[in-house]
């Protein structure tokens, strides 16, 4: 995955490497890390879409206030990545924009 990303990870005195899945590609990270982190040093950009415009989002304040770090991990969506440390073996996927409701109710006001 190229790394789009002006995110430049610090050197780490971690001993401890573990492998997580971003988009199905295995990538090594020190241990306490976040997947924030891991998403941005990755270059996985952006990391989700929007629901009503999807619009392209992405880690932005690392602190869990401002929730544009949203992703999937292991099957279970709308997880901050910023607030979520790393774990071995776990899989990270972009978040894809809710679908739309009012497609099946639109179908049905058109029979």
């Amino acid at each position: 995955m190229p790394n789009a990303s002006p995110f430049n990870r610090l050197e780490s005195n971690s001993d401890t490497w573990i492998t997580l899945y971003i988009e199905n590609q295995a990538i090594q990270v020190p241990a306490g890390d976040t997947v924030a982190a891991a998403i941005l040093g990755a270059g996985l950009l952006p990391s989700r879409s929007t629901p009503i415009s999807n619009s392209q989002r992405a880690p932005y304040c690392l602190m869990g206030v401002c929730f544009e770090c949203l992703v999937t991990i292991d099957g279970k969506e709308n997880i901050q990545a910023c607030m979520t440390q790393v774990q071995d073996g776990m899989r990270v996927s972009k978040q894809i924009q809710a679908p739309d409701l009012n497609a099946a109710n639109t179908l049905e006001a058109k029979k």
